[in-house]
């Protein structure tokens, strides 16, 4: 498939009453992610280093991988995004860009993900990024996570 047959990229906007700061932490702080998304994001966030998105359950399974392109704290973070052993795969791997921008006393975090391969894909997508900062928003505003995990509830 080429780079011209790809759906459309993904964008997810959303509000919460915090600090850039926080919202940086708990998004690359290994501890907190295990909080609310049961996995945790593993790097140094530094521009060319590794990461990897594993499960928190000591199971040791890894179910994302990539690379660290843009590390701007607290305002930016743009990653490289695959499955294990899907990296060097054509259209793979994806990039996923967080902004944090604040206003006031809020932070709208963005969330864009680049050239989803098909629509499927782009559905996938479109249920599961949501689901990142809508964590992010009731941990930081409530110090709990949310009570399920959004993504495997109904889509739509």
């Amino acid at each position: 498939m080429g780079h011209h047959d790809r759906a459309p990229g993904f964008g997810y906007v959303t509000y919460l009453a915090s600090t850039p700061e926080k919202v940086w932490e708990a998004l690359t702080d290994a501890g907190l992610t295990a909080v609310y998304r049961g996995c945790r994001n593993v790097s140094d966030w530094w521009p060319g280093s590794r990461w990897e998105h594993g499960r928190a359950d000591g199971s040791g399974v890894v179910d994302v991988v990539g690379r660290v392109v843009e590390g701007e704290p607290p305002a930016r973070l743009v990653a490289t995004w695959a499955e294990p052993g899907e990296e060097g795969r054509e259209n793979r791997p994806f990039r996923v860009t967080f902004e944090l921008r604040p206003y006031e006393d809020i932070v709208r975090p963005a969330v864009t993900h680049d050239d989803p391969a098909d629509e499927s894909e782009r559905a996938a997508v479109a249920v599961g990024w949501p689901a990142v900062p809508s964590h992010l928003k009731t941990l930081l505003e409530t110090g709990r996570p949310l009570p399920q995990e959004p993504w495997w509830g109904p889509a739509g």
